[in-house]
């Protein structure tokens, strides 16, 4: 943490020039991230609470238990959004439910919205991903998180059959143009729901399976405060405005840590810095930081895991542990 304090004999005059520059260094975060989100259209408004059923009992759940009552769920949310006037909400949740194919391990419809996919066999999977989202993911934005988790898992498989991708949306996401996306409050608040949530893949798995944790943006900041526990063997940090810690080395985890950013990805312009509880410091890509660096090519800060690219071959070389997995 960077502590900002007058020398000593300064007296008042000290403290009012630490006082200034403190003022100077917040709104040097705030009016990066805002020209950052403006000049890239991915924020989403606030969405207002939509009326959507209470979700359905998840502890002690088998995956296919799950996945059948969650889509009840999500078609009954579908329906009191339609008849609450929220046409455009109901039309994501049907798409969501992908013609009842679709495996959900959890599903909230309440407000902006919680889910937990599974792409692939989540019993028989001995590679299994957790990508954990950033800011701005909602159920209203959800079919992007969606196309990357799709896209990783078809570049997976097509190495790796046993191969599974779990698209974690368990947390109320932060919005990009707020207070709340430059502390670490909501990250806190998420890792006390990630953790557990690893814990029951572990269970839910072959003894076998090898997780990955992929973090993109606000969602590093989160899985930096989480206790990924034995399984976990890779933990991953891209287009993160940093993580609140020093090191890798003071991550909770016993995982390798890995750090890349896209050649054009704005979050490479915010402020490294922090002040109180205002900001992420150290670069989770500078060597400072003992992060392992992977290739992320030119891509912006949504392209991390499209088709093709650079970034998404990286990404699933870490996961799948191939020798030849690309540094930068």
């Amino acid at each position: 943490m960077t502590r900002l304090e007058g020398r000593p004999g300064e007296g008042s005059e000290g403290r009012r020039s630490a006082g200034r520059l403190r003022g100077r260094l917040r709104r040097t975060l705030l009016a990066g991230l805002v020209a950052a989100a403006v000049a890239v259209p991915v924020s989403a408004a606030a969405s207002p609470d939509v009326p959507a059923p209470i979700p359905a009992p998840a502890e002690g759940a088998a995956p296919r238990e799950a996945y059948a009552a969650n889509l009840g769920n999500l078609a009954e949310a579908a329906r009191m959004a339609r008849d609450a006037g929220r046409t455009g909400r109901a039309d994501r949740l049907r798409a969501m439910a992908a013609e009842g194919t679709a495996q959900f391990l959890a599903f909230d419809g309440r407000g902006r919205g919680r889910a937990v996919e599974v792409f692939g066999d989540l019993e028989t999977a001995d590679r299994i991903t957790v990508l954990v989202p950033g800011s701005d993911t909602t159920l209203d934005t959800y079919q992007r998180f969606r196309n990357g988790a799709v896209s990783l898992q078809q570049r997976l498989q097509a190495e790796h059959a046993r191969s599974a991708v779990v698209a974690w949306l368990g947390y109320d996401t932060p919005a990009t143009v707020s207070a709340t996306v430059l502390t670490a409050d909501r990250a806190q608040e998420a890792a006390a729901e990630l953790a557990p949530f690893l814990r029951r893949l572990e269970q839910l798995s072959v003894p076998e399976a090898r997780l990955s944790l992929l973090c993109h943006s606000y969602g590093s900041v989160v899985c930096a405060r989480t206790a990924t526990g034995p399984k976990v063997g890779d933990l991953v940090l891209y287009g993160s405005p940093g993580t609140g810690a020093a090191s890798a080395a003071e991550l909770p985890t016993g995982a390798r840590v890995w750090a890349g950013r896209g050649g054009d990805d704005w979050i490479g312009r915010v402020p490294h810095v922090r002040v109180g509880a205002v900001g992420f410091g150290t670069d989770p890509v500078a060597p400072a930081f003992g992060a392992r660096a992977f290739a992320a090519g030119p891509g912006g800060h949504s392209d991390y895991l499209k088709p093709g690219t650079e970034s998404l071959d990286s990404l699933a070389r870490i996961v799948l542990g191939t020798p030849e997995a690309p540094r930068a």
